[in-house]
């Protein structure tokens, strides 16, 4: 190589250094202008603790990566931005004990689980009183019914640290089973940088802090795709099964956990997926579904699809909630685009299947979009589903590039003295 192909190689790389850290500066500040929208805008305090400290975090991140060298300024950054959005207003919130109402329903509804054998009320008044969850979501409560609310345990016991540690558990297991490698190229090792931010980012940060109740559906359905993607039908069974009886949200995934099975290991490893899900799931749900199948019935399907006597809060702008609003047909049409919407996918699950992880995370998260978008009721953070599946399947299967062989990278330059002058 001469000086100045060189020279001009080593210019090349600064440039794509240089703009690279100018994204990650724009990401950050993006981020920190939207964490600070929620003081101003939003009335539930948990949302203004949050927004508060994760503006700061965000804003001190873009500041590490302008100012520090290259070599720590990611660290740097990732570490102000997991303070600011995670550590500090998780542990706020949890010490004071505020939080979405979810919360509180899921602990309340553990307490039923232990008393009467099922997490419905037999008779909800108000709001508080539904439970739009499965049976499975109980567990998360039971921490809080068994420890009680004083010292310690009002830390231990809020369902946010279990949901949020199923949610990172899977998340790493799901990046242990794909880096087993089988066939091409294992995953790169060095993929907790992302992973990182992904959890520092709003999309994660924001309901681990305040809700949590969707990260464990999350965390697993990743889990899932990743032993669906490895082969390993029972398994995936297993951990669809669990997701499956939390909330209904997660039911797409077994759909396309058995459409990538068919195509990748035979229609007997889908079949045996789709066995190992439906029965643990029916293990979960059924005993409560003939308890209160009445109760059940109202708060997790009439409740979350606006037909109970209570409004649902779920009330974002999203275009089935739109219909909803006008009325008995505009809820019937809601309903209709939601059903069209559910064959379409099948539909391309059948004529056109994945063949890979994230092939099927971006199958399941067009549906769950399609799903959020149209149904009756819903909310702008119920996307944040979606959005974690699709960029959690690329993260998880980034791969090093193979060094190229010599032959493939032609023969190595020869160099050639000088010709000495006769004499």
């Amino acid at each position: 190589m001469t000086p100045v192909s060189a020279m001009t190689s080593s210019m090349d790389r600064a440039l794509r250094r240089a703009g690279h850290r100018r994204i990650e500066v724009a990401g950050w500040l993006l981020a920190a202008v939207w964490a600070a929208a929620f003081p101003l805008a939003s009335a539930l305090p948990s949302h203004r603790v949050w927004g508060t400290c994760a503006a700061v975090g965000y804003t001190a991140a873009a500041i590490s990566t302008c100012l520090l060298p290259r070599a720590r300024a990611r660290t740097a950054a990732i570490a102000c931005a997991l303070a600011g959005a995670v550590v500090l207003p998780l542990l706020y919130l949890l010490v004071t004990g505020s939080g979405q109402s979810e919360v509180s329903v899921i602990e309340r509804s553990a307490e039923l689980m232990l008393h009467r054998f099922t997490p419905y009320v037999s008779t909800p008044h108000d709001v508080g009183d539904y439970n739009p969850y499965l049976p499975g979501m109980a567990l998360f409560g039971l921490p809080r019914a068994l420890l009680g609310d004083v010292g310690p345990a009002r830390v231990l016991g809020d369902a946010r640290v279990w949901c949020g540690a199923v949610f990172l558990v899977s998340l790493w297991a799901a990046r242990r089973v794909l880096s087993r490698r089988t066939d091409g190229p294992a995953p790169e090792p060095a993929v907790l940088t992302p992973l990182a931010v992904l959890i520092a980012s709003p999309v994660v940060a924001l309901p681990l802090c305040v809700s949590g109740v969707d990260l464990p559906v999350t965390g697993l359905c990743c889990l899932g795709l990743a032993l669906a993607a490895r082969r390993r039908p029972v398994a995936a069974g297993l951990v669809l099964a669990s997701a499956c009886s939390l909330k209904w949200t997660a039911w797409p995934a077994l759909a396309v956990a058995v459409a990538l099975l068919a195509t990748t290991a035979g229609a007997r490893s889908a079949r045996r997926c789709a066995v190992v899900t439906s029965a643990g799931t029916l293990v979960v749900v059924l005993p409560a579904a003939l308890l209160s199948p009445g109760a059940m019935f109202q708060q997790v399907i009439a409740f979350p699809t606006g037909r109970a006597p209570v409004a649902t809060p779920a009330a974002s702008p999203l275009p089935g909630r739109l219909l909803a609003d006008l009325g008995p047909v505009g809820w019937y049409t809601a309903v209709g685009l939601l059903l069209c919407g559910a064959v379409v996918i099948a539909a391309s699950l059948v004529l056109r299947p994945p063949a890979g992880l994230v092939a099927a995370a971006d199958r399941l998260a067009l549906g769950l979009c399609a799903a959020f978008l149209l149904a009756p009721a819903g909310r702008f953070g119920y996307l944040a589903l979606p959005l974690v599946l699709a960029i959690w399947s690329r993260v998880a299967t980034r791969v090093r590039r193979p060094a190229a062989p010599a032959s493939a990278r032609g023969p190595e330059p020869v160099a050639i003295a000088p010709a000495r002058p006769a004499g």
